[in-house]
Parts: C-alpha cells; structure tokens; sequence
C-alpha cells in the first residue's frame, strides 16, 4: 500500500515536470521510481529517453530547413531507451503510444522520414483522446502532428517504400492536392492542439504556483513553444499563402488570433497580428473583405484563379479546442483598414511593453531585434492611418516610439513628417533639427524645416537658418542647392513684406532676387524657380521683366495655377483687364474650386463686365463653398440667403436658384467667437481688397476664413454699387464669423463712409487699426476722413506712416499728396502725385502679394 502510494506521488511529480519541461530532475524520480515500483522499468526506459532527447534538442535546436546528418553518440542512447520501452511490451497502451511518438521524433530528427511515418501509421494519432489527457501529452501529440507534416513534405508522394511499409501516407496514385491537404490538416491540427497545451500549461503553472510553497521556481515564461510547436503554429498559414489561397491563410491566422492569449505565444502573436495587418492592407480591398465572425468565401478573388478549384477548406474537428475569446458587445471590425488598424494597434502595444532598451553590449542583439520588430509596426500603422488622413493619432503613436528612437533616424523622420501633416508645425520643426543632427548630409530634410518655417510658423529668422545649411553644404547637396537658394529667397522676399521701413524692404528685396537669380541660373528647367524670380520683380514693379520670366516658367508647366494667376496680375497692370480675365477663366477651367482665382475673377468682372457678373461669381463661390466643405455656419442670422439673388434679379432670371443654407440654430455664433479672438491676425489678409488670407491654413478655421473672404467680397461690390443696405448685410455674415476681424471692421467704415457717417467710419477705422496697425487701406482711409475733417497734420502723421509699410501703394500717395497741397506744399505735393500717377501705372488689380510664397 506504501509503495502504491509512493509511487503516485511519483507520477504525480513526474507528470509536472514533463509538463513543465523540468527535464534535469527526470533522472531522479526515474531513480525513485524505480526503486519503489520494480514493475515500471519500461516507464522508466520511456522517461529516460523522452529526457535525453529533449535536453539535446535543447541544447542542439533545430535549424529551419533540415536536419544535419552524422555521428551523434547522445541520440544513440536515446534510441537505446526507447527501444527497450518498445521491444519489452510491458508498457501500458497510453505509454506505449507516448513511446511510438518519441520514437518517431527520433526518426525525424535523424533524419528518417519515412520510418518516423511507419511509426505514426502504427500510432493513428486521429485515434488518440484529447479529452482528459495530461498537460504533457497534448505537447506530445500537437509535436507528433507537426513532425508528421514536415516528414511528408520530405518525402516523395510516390514513394514505394511508403506503401511497402503501410505507413498510411499517400500512395502512389494520390493526387497532388489531396496529399497538400493531408500535409495542411497536420499543421493546423498541430497548431490548434499547440494553443489547447499552452493554455492548460499556463493554467497548470498557476495553480501549481499557488499550492506550492513560496520559494523560487518555474514561471509561466519558463515555458518555451520549440521548433515543432512554432512550425505546427506557422506552417499552415504559410503553405496557404504559397499557394495562392489568401483566404483560408487569413482565415488561419484569425483563429490563431482568437484563442486565449498566453504568455508563451506574446511573440508569436505579435508577429502574427503583424504579418495578417499587412495582408489586409496591401492584398485585400474592401470588395473582398468579409468579417472574422462569418465563414470565408467560397470563392474570393484573394485566391490564385488557376487554383479556385483546388482550395482547400478545414475537413476536420477535434474533441477538444483551444478556448477563444468570446463574450457580449465585443468589438469585432467591419472593413479591412479598421481590422489592420485593430491588429497594429495590439502589436504596438505589445512592442512597447516588451522593448528592450538597455544599451550594455550583452542585450545588443535583442535590443536591434526589438528596434526593428517595432520600427515594421509603426510603418505599417503609418500605411494604415494616412489612408484615413489620421496623422492627429499617426503622431501620438509614434511619439510612444521615441522609447526606442535614441539614435535611429527612421522613426525620428516619421514622427516629424506625421507632426508635419497634422498640422503641428513648431514640434515638427524641432524634430527634423534631430533628424539634421543624426543625417547632416541630407538636403531634403533641412528644405522641410524650410517649408514649415515659411508656411505656418512664419519663422523667418529660422527659415534663414535651414535654408543656408542645403547652401553650405555645397556640391553636396546636388540639385537640391538650386532648392536651397529659392528658399532663402522666399524667406527675404517675406521679410520684405514684413518690413516697416522702405530701406529696410528694398534690401530684402535685392536679396532676394539675388538668389532667385541663382536659382534660376542652378536650375533653369524649374518652374518655380522661374515663377519666383517673375513675382519678385512683379512685386518690385518690374513688370515687363515679370512677364518674361512668368512666361518661361509657364513654358516649362504650363497648368501651373500660381504661374497663371500672376500672368493675369501682371496683365491688370498693365491695364489689359479683359486679357487678364480670360486668363484667369481659362485658369479656371483647370481649377475650378480655387479661392484665390474667384477673388480675382470678382475684381476684374466689376471693372470689365459690371457688378452683377460679380456678383453671379459671389454666389457660384458660396455653391462651391458648401459643396467643398460639407459645413454648416456657425452663424445664425439667415440674412444673407437671398442677398445676390436680389442683387442680380433684375438682368439675371435666376429665380430657380437659391444661396446654400448656412443656418445652424443649435450651433449659433459662439464658436466662431471664440476661435477668432486668437487667430483673428492670421484669419484674414492685411490687404483688404484681395481679403485672400497670407496666413496658414489652421485646420478647421480655414473653411469658415474662406467663407467670411466670400461674404466681404460681396459686400465689397455692394459697396462700388452704393448699396449700403446689402453691403451691411453680408458684413453683417463675415462678422458672425470673425466678429474682431479688421477686415470686418474696415469694411464697416467703407459703408459707413457711402452713407455719410464719417464720425461713425473714423470710429470703425481706428478700432480695425487697433488689430491691425499696418493695414494700409484702412490707414489710408482714415487719412482721407482725417483730411476732411481739417486735422491735416495727424492725417499727414497717417499716410506717411502708411507708405512706409507699403511704399507701392498708388492710393496712399495721392492721398499724402492731397493733404500736403491742402498744407500749402505744392512741391511735395506735386512729387506725390508724379509718383501716385507712376506708381498706378504699374498697379494690378488685386496685389501681387495675394499669390501665396511657399516652398
């Protein structure tokens, strides 16, 4: 009674230690238990040689491919055991089994496919329960199913000592797909069983955890898959894939997916979710998609066409099945980009947790493996997101991985290019001067910190900066030094915009002709190049040399749309309006959703074909607007609906057609308020005639800047056809809108002025120059009011200040001129007009300046 008892517990200890893999103690017992139960010497022949085969497969694990051949004296012992547990026939059925299966890893092992599958034929694994079986013996058999797919891969279909031996393997006369599918069947029974003995390994440790004394041992990580159960896990899928049934491949790795996650398979799983988010992404469109919860097509256009009728479908079940994750309300994704996203999400989250950071040469390899395993998710999350234009979240996920981005260049110039596309320019800015610091030979990167600087930052000083690193770098830089040269350009040509002083503006502009020159010169089949060179001298009046160069750039791109927009201003200069407006129609033709060419359209139309075509262009602009947009107006006052539709009654039958809707009750004019307050410099251009904003684009603000541009343009119309009336009304829209605009209010004082309230227009001016103290229409405006009211000194104080801002403004200059004859200084005076009259002369309709400067 004793000895059954001890020789439970024995069992018992040794059952947990092949459980757990726990081989340099199965000696031991193996010596106890056979001092206590003599009858068990073939159990311990079993135990013996089950132990020195996996400790040498540990300790000479097997490479993907084949196995190495020659003298290995540790296996000769192994066959030794084994062969004894088997020619003896005292062991029980269920351990003589366990024998036949290590005998046939033996085999395969040595290389002896063929008696590795007599073994298994001898064995009929199908026949074998899963049901109430050990923890070690659901290793054994998802191990034996694996071996018995690789063997028959190895060996030949045709093979006559297969049928000699009743191996149960194909026959000679067995097609070639009916053997794949046998060959498939393994795998997956492997890989399924696999899952079902980690699950209940891990479950074991736990529970063994907690009974047992707390002292060190074993974890749950101690558990290791080897190279049968990985191959049971990864060779369906891969067979699936070779030969071209994507279908049931995807399939297979979802209900790997499923099953209950454990410790061992993390890394597995991580690769997995990996390689089926990049199937999804790059072989699978929206058409051929079809849910995890739903069975597969039976016919996908996923699979290779001169297959379709060879695929292959899961023919077989189990008594017993890994568990799957399943429950009420679980997420479960609709489309493939939703499902690839879900996927990547799970393995950056698993990169994360898992990355090994430490920098001591012992972890370097693992460390390099981490790097690059994280650095493939993050590239496919970057495919995945910039799909759907989410670079908002593209840059949050790579920010979580600057963790392992010391020093890698890759991940640092993904982070800045995503930063760059949602539109958060100044951390975007200082991670590309990383990405300078780890690749300073690079040119590209340093024009990119150029674009941002001169585009949304308006950082000029900064933008100077990265733009002389692409010059410095000289022959270096290639074909980029041309690039380099037109970005500092663009950077004087905006400092001499900014500039209050006209010295200081009439050097930065020979700077920058300077280098637009040596662009030009450096690279004389750019276009843009040539359009910059022709804007530069356009701004600084040198109109028939503008045209020559704007004409050489449209002759290397002629659909440039800004190339074509400074034609037609350079045309209204030299008074050829209606030229100007068949090149701004043609432009149209090409573009018709552009703004900035609608402006213009608007301002040429009132001097070539009356207001009311300008007005028909005010309303096509708000139809675009709202067909562009897809938004509703903040704004609430529905006065503005029927407006052009009055204006324009009386020569156009245009009563079919109504204004878009922009009234939102539940929405009213709060959030316009509040996003101006802070925006309001850079909502709106500081030339009040173009109204065509200089300033970034911010996200979602621009739409409601360019619909409170439509709005003043309209009410600018209104206001050439003295209708006071309308003209107040669609003011009365812009300002919903940017209520502290000083567009809005300079726009005010105009119609204040038409209806003789020139208190009330001084009043709107001087406050619209409180927001904006060098908005030069407005200042001049108020110099005219101040004249009229006699105060000729602050009125001359006014116009002197503002041709310092603008020194090309025609309108200032005859306006100085009239204040200063009023004052008895006819000299002056006389000069001013001479000036006014040569500066008109060379005037365009709208300024030059409205053509945006950006590299």
């Amino acid at each position: 009674m004793t000895a059954r008892k001890s020789g439970s517990r024995l069992e018992t200890e040794i059952e947990r230690c092949r459980s757990e893999g726990q081989w340099d103690k199965i000696p031991e017992l193996v010596r106890q238990l056979s001092a206590k139960l003599i009858s068990n010497d073939d159990l311990g022949e079993l135990l013996l040689g089950e132990c020195k085969l996996q400790t040498y497969l540990k300790e000479n694990p097997i490479k993907q491919g084949a196995s190495p051949r020659g003298p290995r004296p540790k296996l000769v012992e192994v066959r030794k055991h084994l062969t004894a547990a088997l020619d003896r026939g005292n062991l029980k059925a269920d351990y003589l089994q366990e024998a036949s299966l290590l005998m046939a890893k033996l085999c395969y092992v040595e290389g002896e496919y063929r008696d590795a599958l007599g073994h298994y034929s001898h064995v009929n694994l199908d026949d074998m329960q899963l049901g109430g079986a050990p923890v070690y013996r659901l290793s054994m058999i998802a191990e034996a199913y694996a071996t018995k797919g690789l063997c028959l891969e190895k060996v030949p279909a045709a093979s006559p000592s297969l049928s000699n031996k009743n191996t149960g393997s194909p026959s000679s006369n067995r097609s070639t797909t009916d053997r794949e599918q046998e060959i498939i069947t393994c795998y997956e029974k492997s890989g399924d069983i696999a899952l079902l003995y980690l699950q209940e390994a891990e479950k074991a440790l736990s529970a063994g955890m907690q009974n047992r004394s707390p002292k060190p041992g074993p974890t749950a990580q101690d558990l290791e898959l080897g190279y049968f159960l990985e191959t049971g896990l990864q060779r369906a899928h891969v067979i699936h894939f070779k030969n071209g049934n994507l279908t049931r491949g995807v399939g297979r790795f979802r209900e790997i997916l499923r099953a209950v996650e454990n410790r061992t398979t993390q890394s597995l799983r991580m690769t997995i979710a990996r390689q089926l988010a990049e199937i999804l992404l790059r072989g699978m469109c929206e058409q051929s998609y079809w849910s995890p919860l739903e069975d597969p097509p039976t016919v996908s256009p996923l699979d290779d066409p001169t297959r379709q009728g060879h695929t292959h479908s899961k023919n077989y079940s189990l008594s017993r099945r890994p568990r799957v994750y399943s429950g009420e309300n679980l997420f479960c994704p609709q489309e493939n980009t939703e499902e690839a996203l879900l996927l990547l999400l799970i393995s950056e989250s698993m990169a994360n947790r898992d990355a090994v950071l430490s920098r001591i040469p012992e972890h370097n390899n693992d460390r390099i493996i981490s790097l690059q395993s994280a650095s493939v998710v993050y590239d496919l999350l970057t495919i995945a997101l910039g799909r759907r234009g989410q670079y908002e979240m593209l840059s949050e996920c790579l920010e979580r991985a600057m963790k392992f981005a010391f020093e890698e260049f890759h991940l640092w110039y993904q982070l800045a290019l995503s930063l760059m596309a949602a539109g958060k320019s100044a951390r975007a800015v200082k991670v590309l001067k990383e990405c300078i610091r780890l690749k300073p030979d690079d040119p590209t990167i340093p024009l990119l910190a150029v674009k941002l600087c001169i585009g949304p930052l308006h950082w000029l000083d900064e933008g100077e900066c990265f733009a002389k690193m692409v010059i410095d770098m000289g022959e270096k830089a290639a074909e980029f030094r041309a690039k380099g040269f037109l970005a500092v350009g663009l950077v004087y040509s905006l400092k001499a915009t900014d500039a209050s002083l006209r010295s200081t503006q009439e050097e930065y502009q020979r700077k920058a002709l300077g280098a637009f020159q040596r662009a030009q010169s450096l690279s004389p089949t750019d276009h843009l190049a040539a359009f910059y060179l022709a804007l530069q001298l356009a701004v600084s009046r040198q109109i028939p040399e503008a045209l020559g160069y704007v004409r050489q750039a449209l002759q290397l791109q002629g659909d440039d749309v800004h190339s074509l927009h400074l034609l037609a201003l350079l045309l209204s200069a030299q008074k050829h309006y209606h030229d100007a407006l068949n090149i701004i129609e043609m432009a149209l033709s090409e573009y018709p959703e552009n703004f900035n060419l609608l402006y213009t359209k608007v301002k040429l139309e009132s001097m070539c074909r009356g207001p009311e075509e300008a007005l028909l262009t005010c309303k096509h602009m708000l139809q675009i607007w709202k067909s562009f947009y897809n938004l509703t107006n903040p704004s609430d006052s529905g006065r503005g609906s029927s407006l052009l539709d009055r204006a324009i009654a009386d020569r156009r039958q245009l009563n079919a057609m109504t204004l878009p809707d922009f009234s939102d009750p539940e929405t009213g004019s709060v959030h316009a308020t509040s996003i101006a307050a802070s925006r309001v410099e850079q909502a709106l251009s500081e030339v009040a005639s173009s109204l065509q904003s200089s300033a970034p684009k911010h996200g979602p603000l621009h739409p409601w800047m360019t619909l409170a541009q439509i709005w003043l343009h309209a009410a600018e119309v209104y206001t050439g056809m003295s209708k006071p009336a309308e003209a107040t009304a669609c003011t009365q829209e812009a300002s919903n809108l940017f209520p502290t605009s000083h567009n809005v209010l300079y726009m005010r004082g105009q119609i204040a002025e038409l209806r003789g309230n020139i208190d009330e227009a001084k009043r709107w001016y001087e406050e619209a120059l409180s927001i904006n103290p060098t908005h030069v229409k407005t200042m001049q405006r108020l110099g005219l009011i101040l004249h009229q009211l006699q105060r000729y000194s602050l009125s001359e104080k006014v116009l002197r200040d503002a041709v310092q801002v603008n020194s090309t403004a025609h309108d200032v200059w005859n306006s100085l001129g009239e204040v200063l004859q009023a004052q008895g200084n006819a000299a002056a005076a006389t000069e001013c007009f001479l000036t006014a009259l040569e500066l008109e002369a060379s005037s365009p309709i709208l300024p030059f300046t409205i053509i945006p400067r950006a590299l």
